[in-house]
C-alpha cells in the first residue's frame, strides 16, 4: 500500500493550533456490538476469541467443502460479531473455495491496482526476496470508490518464518472512545476520498489520467452506518481520505490528524500471525489494516478477494 507523502503526527502529539491532544487518554469503552443486538448462537462452528472485543480463529469448519444455508449464516454472525474472523489449517482451499467463501457475504470486487492471479476476481499479492518491503499504512479498501468493498478475503499461498502478521483495528470502538466534542463537529461531515495521493504515486502523469476517468474522487460519511449491523463507524482512513469537506483547508487539516491516528490504539486491534493454508475474512467497512511488512528478504504470498459493497450512510 503507497502511504500518503504528508508525515502522520505523533501519537502524543497535540495540534499547533489547539490545547489538547489528538488522542483519547483514559479508560476506553469496547463494546463488540451495536447497542440493542443479540450475541449470536453458534451451533455449526467453534469462536475462540483472540481479543474481547475484535478478531476471532473459527475452528470445525473445513473450507473445501461445500459451505451450506446454515453454515454460511453462521459465518455471517461471526464476522458481524468479531469483524475478522480466521481460520487455520486449510491446505485443500484452492481458488474455488476461496471463492465459495466470498461469495458468503457478496460477489468479488476487483482492485484496480493490484495484479490477477489468473483466475477471475482473485488478486495475488507476493513479495519475493528481491523486493524491499514498502512501508505500509493503517487503511481501508477501496475506500476511494463510490460502493466501497464490504470486506475481503485473504489466504496465505506462502509465508516467511517469522514476520509478516497483519492487524487489524476495530472502527466502531475508534468511534465510540472519540471526545463528545468531536463526535459532535463531524457528525454530518463527509470526506473526499481519493486514490491519486497514494497509489498514484508511483504512476505516471499519462497513467493517472486514464485512470481518473474510470476513478474520480468520491465522498463518503466521516461517521457510516454499517450497512449491514447498523453500528456507527469512524470512516476516514490516511492514504485515501484527502478532505474533510464544509469546512477550512486549517480545520480539515486538523480533523483529519486527530482522525486518522484513532486506528492506532492497541486496545482497539488485534493481530494475526500468519502460518502455511491461513485464511482470514474481515470487514472491511467496520475495521483497517495494516500488513507489517518486516520479513526482508523473506517470501510472502497471499491471494485476496474482495467483496462488493454498497454506497455508504
Amino acid at each position: 500500500m503507497p502511504s500518503r507523502s504528508a508525515a502522520p503526527l505523533a501519537a502524543d502529539a497535540q495540534h499547533p493550533m489547539l490545547d489538547k491532544p489528538l488522542m483519547h487518554y483514559g479508560r476506553r469503552v469496547l463494546n463488540r456490538r451495536a447497542p440493542g443486538a443479540e450475541p449470536p448462537e453458534f451451533r455449526t462452528l467453534g469462536v475462540t476469541p483472540l481479543t474481547p472485543h475484535i478478531g476471532a480463529e473459527i475452528s470445525g469448519v473445513d473450507l473445501a467443502e461445500p459451505i451450506g444455508p446454515e453454515l454460511a449464516r453462521e459465518l455471517r454472525q461471526a464476522l458481524l460479531e468479531w469483524k475478522v474472523i480466521f481460520f487455520r489449517d486449510q491446505p485443500r482451499v484452492r481458488a474455488g473455495h476461496h471463492l465459495e467463501l466470498a461469495a458468503v457475504w457478496g460477489p468479488p470486487e476487483a482492485n484496480p491496482f493490484f495484479p490477477k492471479s489468473g483466475t477471475e476476481g482473485v488478486s495475488r499479492l507476493a513479495k519475493d526476496e528481491t523486493a524491499i518491503g514498502n512501508e505500509n499504512i493503517w487503511h481501508s479498501d477501496h475506500s476511494f470508490m463510490a460502493a466501497p468493498a464490504l470486506g475481503s478475503v485473504l489466504r496465505s499461498v506462502e509465508v516467511p518464518p517469522a514476520g509478516g502478521d497483519t492487524m487489524w483495528a476495530d472502527m466502531g470502538a475508534a468511534y465510540d472512545n472519540l471526545p463528545e466534542r468531536t463526535r459532535t463537529r463531524i457528525e454530518h461531515l463527509t470526506a473526499t476520498h481519493d486514490w491519486v495521493p497514494s497509489w498514484g504515486s508511483t504512476m505516471s502523469e499519462e497513467q493517472v489520467a486514464r485512470l481518473r476517468e474510470e476513478l474520480p474522487p468520491v465522498e463518503h460519511p466521516v461517521v457510516v452506518r454499517h450497512p449491514r449491523s447498523g453500528r456507527q463507524l469512524l470512516y476516514v482512513n490516511e492514504p485515501f481520505t484527502t478532505r474533510i469537506n464544509g469546512v477550512s483547508e486549517t480545520e480539515s487539516r486538523e480533523l483529519l490528524d486527530e482522525l486518522v491516528l484513532q486506528a492506532r490504539v492497541p486496545e482497539y486491534q488485534v493481530r494475526f500471525h500468519w502460518e502455511p493454508d491461513s485464511v482470514a475474512v474481515w470487514d472491511n467497512i467496520a475495521t483497517q489494516h495494516y500488513a507489517i511488512s518486516d520479513y526482508y528478504p523473506r517470501r510472502r504470498v497471499m491471494e485476496r478477494i474482495a467483496v462488493a459493497g454498497v454506497p455508504l450512510s
